[in-house]
């Protein structure tokens, strides 16, 4: 006779779960994953401030990443206009364009 609680112990025992419990498990397990925003040196947002403007005067084709807890996002694009009392910056590809916040980027290159 082989007992209920064997291997993976309690999942063993149990054949079926409630969408509830493995939506929880799933969200557990993501969040193990969630990683810190890095800080920036002023260095680097010089640097980074530098290229938004190169974008901007010269229409040259930049990257930006934006910080995500879980996964960082790439945008690509040319600066259309920034705006320094707001710390916003207009980003546009093709026929579309977002704002984007100075304090939500972590990287600026150019493509």
């Amino acid at each position: 006779m082989s007992k209920k609680l064997e291997g993976n112990g309690l999942w063993e025992s149990s054949r079926m779960m409630l969408p509830e419990h493995k939506n929880r498990i799933r969200n557990d397990e993501r969040e193990t994953l969630r990683r810190d925003k890095p800080v920036l040196d002023d260095q680097k947002q010089e640097e980074m401030e530098r290229t938004l403007v190169l974008s901007l005067r010269n229409h040259v084709r930049v990257t930006i990443v934006l910080f995500d807890p879980f996964e960082d996002v790439r945008l690509s694009g040319f600066i259309t206009s920034i705006h320094a009392h707001t710390r916003e910056i207009k980003l546009q590809w093709a026929e579309e364009w977002k704002w984007i916040g100075l304090d939500h980027i972590i990287e600026v290159y150019t493509c």
